[in-house]
């Protein structure tokens, strides 16, 4: 299983990966000039070692390479951690890159997320951010159709300044934004990936990137299971 559908029309698609824990424990082992050519049981005490004393270089020798289609919304939330993975404290450059396609080029038809009846959330009692309890299903029904009113209008707004031959990197000016799908390529270091899983996992994050990040967890895992299960904070058993 190579690709995930997440929320109602995005995806998480694993491309490419080069490693496994195997690697790690032979990055580290290299220090001694020493190589495992299976990982054994202390070899994974070995990673478990690592990950616990914070010893992280060996984990960057391992990296992912994902496609993904998401909302705009969620992609600047995840967009954060590649300008910030050059300054993760004690890491040095964590090694993440970052391509995304861009309506500069392309006029593929846009595609948004609409989120159902059942899935507006409340604002919560006790923060400025994040969400509470699912609204009622009145509520959520008069917003679902205003937004996709919404949408058709500003759809139409772009189709017709492109048909009167204006650039696509201004007639996209009139395209709602943050529900608005995009896709890039993602690719990281194993350790960049676990630092992203431990926040975008965690219970306050916003549900919709959670979603992402359970899909990029599960098809990660398969491949590093025993380094995932050190780096991560929660458990991650089946």
């Amino acid at each position: 299983m190579s690709m995930l559908q997440v929320l109602d029309k995005g995806y998480v698609r694993l491309v490419n990966t080069m490693g496994s824990d195997l690697t790690v424990v032979n990055s580290a082992r290299v220090s001694y000039a020493k190589e495992s050519m299976e990982l054994s049981e202390r070899d994974i005490r070995l990673i478990q070692f690592l990950a616990r004393e914070g010893h992280t270089s060996p984990f960057r020798h391992v990296m992912l390479q994902f496609e993904v289609y998401a909302p705009l919304m969620v992609a600047r939330q995840w967009w954060k951690y590649v300008i910030g993975s050059s300054h993760m404290e004690g890491t040095g450059d964590s090694l993440e890159a970052w391509n995304e396609s861009s309506r500069r080029y392309i006029t593929e038809d846009p595609t948004f997320y609409i989120p159902s009846q059942g899935e507006w959330r409340s604002t919560p009692e006790n923060s400025k951010q994040g969400s509470g309890d699912i609204v009622s299903w009145e509520i959520g029904q008069k917003h679902t159709d205003e937004l996709m009113n919404y949408i058709e209008l500003g759809v139409a707004k772009y189709e017709a300044a492109l048909e009167d031959g204006i650039c696509a990197e201004q007639a996209r000016l009139f395209l709602p934004s943050y529900g608005m799908y995009v896709r890039w390529y993602w690719t990281a270091s194993l350790q960049s990936v676990a630092h992203f899983l431990n926040q975008r996992l965690e219970h306050d994050a916003q549900k919709e990137i959670q979603s992402y990040a359970k899909a990029i967890l599960e098809l990660s895992r398969p491949i590093f299971p025993h380094s995932l299960q050190e780096l991560l904070k929660q458990d991650i058993g089946e």
